[in-house]
């Protein structure tokens, strides 16, 4: 694949590319030998407010919000096309940016693209209102209409596909925003701006503040002029964002972190489980909130399945991410891998068994992970419990369907669950028995656009997806209208029978 040309990352704002006030920058690290990138300017709270401002100004006082449907729509299906034309870049510097192995972020460019043509799709077709007749006396009716002015936090996993999914339905729905992309991948967020600059939006519909969560991202959730708040990221600070923002009474939306179970019962179709396990955790590098990071098996076909997932483990090609061939890449920050690896020595230390693959030495410099079982492992011990966040998988073992319901759920998180059996009965009792936002049934995570997503318990609050967007994304008026002739009570119309006159004011 051709290389391209990485520059300074700017903030985009109010229409332009500029330097933050401060002037203050940071260095942007591959994750591959861990060193510099490029340079990307620092925002601070003076460039999140600079760019509220122009969100704001271009809410109240621009024609965003006020030109029809069908031109709005006509500038997201505009972006979907320029995305879709950019998606070799696109991919490249995601990968660059991120480690995730190219093959992979192919086809998040391709899902990013799409966000946009089903948002526009959806305004028209499913963002509806509702009508209720009164008798001939009234009929009452709602209408959607956005909010005003969204403040969008994402993620460094997936970013651009991430980003996009925020971004399509804010902007499809008449708000205004201001995007806080992650810090450790800034490049595709970068290429959005000059994206939507170049499809031509009005100036402050949409904008971009490099720069920390601490500061930053704090000042977008503080600032009184933002409505909305949008966060995909870890639970701790999801909690932080959500007090922060109580003062102002900012609706939040949050997608957090998870430890999603895998069940796989004795019945199961054993190599489309494999298949699907190996996958949820191990692709994407295992930075996946949704991934499969515990796997229940039946004690009679654990010893069988283990040594299935110790072969496929030593088989996953680890290496360059720009190789096609690559199915598992290096973590995104030296600080992150650190954290993974500590985990690994956790486990030792809890007394699990600890099985790898294999990583050349080639890639020494770069924040390299092998794929890692954890076998052995019970329900109580951190690696069971914590988000790990890499390609590491704890393995237990279950004797019934009450005892795997029950270590399933005895977990803070909530966001997915996985279930493999052919017995269908079992296979409903089991999912409407977990805890989590989202179960697949005898299927690896696939997703379709019009559902809800979401979590429960320290997995999120809130959904997005779909027409459930809308709720988040939209006001809901009520409008009443008198249709006939109905009775008005009336007050102070007939003078007290003996009332005194009555003299207000000084005397």
């Amino acid at each position: 694949m051709s290389t391209y040309n990485i520059e300074r990352v700017l903030h985009y704002i109010d229409g332009q590319f500029v330097e933050g006030l401060a002037g203050k920058s940071f260095t942007n690290i591959s994750p591959f030998n861990n060193q510099p990138i490029n340079e990307v300017a620092e925002g601070f709270r003076e460039d999140i407010d600079r760019a509220v401002q122009a969100a704001r100004r271009a809410f109240d006082e621009g024609p965003w919000r006020t030109m029809s449907v069908e031109k709005r729509l006509g500038y997201i299906i505009r972006i979907a096309e320029l995305i879709e034309a950019n998606a070799e870049e696109l991919s490249y510097l995601e990968s660059l940016d991120t480690g995730l192995p190219v093959s992979q972020t192919k086809k998040q460019a391709a899902r990013a693209a799409e966000n946009f043509r089903f948002y526009a799709e959806m305004v028209k077709s499913r963002m509806i209102g509702e009508a209720y007749q009164v008798d001939q006396s009234f009929i009452n009716y709602t209408i959607h209409k956005p909010v005003g002015v969204a403040g969008l936090i994402t993620p460094w996993n997936a970013p651009f596909m991430l980003e996009t999914w925020k971004v399509a339905p804010a902007l499809a729905t008449g708000n205004t925003c201001v995007l806080k992309p992650a810090e450790w991948s800034p490049l595709t967020a970068n290429k959005l701006a000059h994206i939507i600059d170049e499809a031509g939006l009005p100036s402050g519909v949409f904008n971009i503040v490099h720069g920390f969560g601490e500061t930053a991202g704090a000042s977008l959730v503080a600032h009184p002029d933002v409505q909305l708040i949008s966060f995909t990221g870890e639970t701790t600070t999801g909690s932080e964002i959500i007090k922060n923002s109580a003062d102002t009474l900012k609706r939040c939306s949050m997608e957090l972190g998870g430890k999603s179970p895998a069940i796989v019962f004795e019945d199961a179709d054993i190599e489309s489980a494999l298949d699907a396990v190996v996958w949820g955790i191990f692709s994407f590098n295992g930075e996946r909130c949704t991934a499969n990071s515990r796997l229940f098996l039946h004690e009679s076909i654990h010893d069988t399945f283990v040594d299935a997932l110790k072969e496929r483990i030593a088989n996953i090609v680890v290496g360059d991410p720009m190789e096609k061939e690559t199915e598992v890449g290096p973590l995104i920050h030296r600080k992150h891998w650190e954290n993974v690896m500590n985990y690994i020595a956790i486990a030792q230390t809890e007394g699990a068994e600890v099985v790898s693959g294999y990583i050349p030495e080639t890639y020494k410099e770069g924040n390299y992970v092998a794929p890692t079982l954890l076998l052995g492992c019970t329900n109580d011990m951190r690696v069971a419990r914590e988000e790990i966040f890499g390609p590491v998988m704890a393995v237990m073992k279950f004797t019934t369907e009450e005892d795997v319901l029950r270590m399933a759920n005895d977990s803070k998180y909530g966001l997915a669950a996985y279930i493999w059996t052919n017995d269908i009965k079992r296979g409903h009792r089991m999912a409407q028995g977990i805890e989590s936002g989202m179960v697949w049934l005898n299927s690896q995570n696939v997703r379709d656009l019009r559902i809800p997503f979401g979590g429960s318990k320290s997995s999120g609050i809130g959904r997005e997806g779909g027409h459930y967007s809308f709720e988040f994304y939209t006001e809901t008026q009520v409008v009443h209208v008198a249709t006939g002739d109905h009775h008005i009570p009336q007050f102070g119309k007939k003078p007290r029978t003996g009332a005194k006159e009555q003299t207000y004011g000084p005397v």
